[in-house]
């Protein structure tokens, strides 16, 4: 009903196991983009991808998510034969991917990673610094609050976003991007926020 175009997988879409998260799949009508869990072994072969592009008035909007690390968080029997890749190298083959081949004017990480976290367990907040492309990163897990996104100067000492809105549909995170040909960088950037 809210019309979604994409979503990512996090540990609860395994509650009733990875073949619960299949009979529930159908009834969606968006994409499932995960691209650090792979599938192969599973009876989610093929039903996800990594990566989405959108055409939205006339912008190419490269999407691509990431989630946690299931082991010790879930119960194995749940998921199965999932494996867990790192989701740092597979963000920067996305947002690559994404820019250079794909060559999109925005790039979107759907994170089910985590805001924040003390110790060296990756989050959002890390995964911003190494990135290079991506623009906005949407989070959840950690169920954080944030009155405005978090600016955060990536791998090239580029300024993004990352933004969670909480939980439970309390909040709905709303974020515009204004594109302005004659703001064209020399890195083909023309997003200003």
């Amino acid at each position: 009903m809210l019309n979604y175009d994409a979503t990512t997988i996090g540990n609860h879409d395994f509650d009733n196991g990875i073949d619960g998260l299949l009979a529930q799949m159908p009834y969606a009508k968006f994409n499932f983009i995960s691209a650090n869990y792979d599938f192969s072994n599973t009876v989610l072969d093929g039903l996800t991808q990594p990566y989405k592009v959108y055409e939205k008035d006339g912008i190419k909007v490269g999407v691509y998510g990431l989630g946690i690390k299931l082991d010790g968080l879930v119960t194995k029997q749940l998921y199965k034969e999932t494996v867990f890749l790192d989701p740092y190298e597979l963000a920067i083959d996305m947002e690559t991917k994404l820019k250079e081949e794909e060559k999109c004017d925005l790039v979107i990480c759907l994170s089910h990673l985590g805001y924040e976290y003390k110790s060296q367990k990756p989050d959002d907040l890390k995964l911003a610094k190494k990135t290079k492309y991506t623009d906005l990163i949407i989070g959840g897990h950690t169920h954080t609050f944030l009155d405005q996104p978090t600016v955060v100067s990536n791998a090239v000492e580029r300024d993004i976003l990352v933004n969670q809105v909480g939980c439970f549909g309390v909040n709905l995170g709303r974020i515009d991007f204004y594109f302005d040909n004659s703001m064209v960088n020399a890195d083909g950037y023309s997003i200003k926020v």
